[in-house]
């Protein structure tokens, strides 16, 4: 962004091919780490889908919570937090066990390093 703020032309021509910019172009590496480009990528959107999920989750239970607290003996209204509370908790092990159940079933077919995308592109 700064460049364009400055009004210096982005490059994406170098003569020998055309290249991306920004933290996901390689404007300052070789294209020989693009699988390593890629595979930080996948690594951090897998890191943040998973932290927005335990986030998510918080806030489910927190107001499920608040729903058994205030529900003040309503039996729809307790068993509504509860059914909420339950839901946030089933979604987290989901969540969680997901990158367990990838990994073995990476196992089972013979590929171990199943979430390591640079390697599975340098297997190809």
């Amino acid at each position: 962004m700064m460049k364009l703020a400055q009004g210096t032309p982005i490059k994406l021509y170098d003569g020998n091919g055309f290249m991306g910019f920004g933290a996901l172009g390689l404007e300052t590496s070789s294209a020989q780490d693009a699988p390593n480009t890629f595979a930080t990528f996948l690594a951090s959107a897998i890191g943040l889908i998973t932290i927005i999920g335990i986030i998510w989750m918080v806030i489910i239970i927190v107001t499920g919570a608040v729903g058994i607290i205030t529900s003040g003996g309503d039996k729809n209204s307790l068993e509504s937090a509860k059914k909420k509370i339950s839901s946030g908790l089933i979604g987290f092990v989901v969540l969680v066990s997901s990158l367990f159940i990838l990994t073995i079933f990476g196992r089972i077919i013979g590929i171990p390093s199943i979430l390591n995308i640079a390697a599975l592109i340098k297997l190809l």
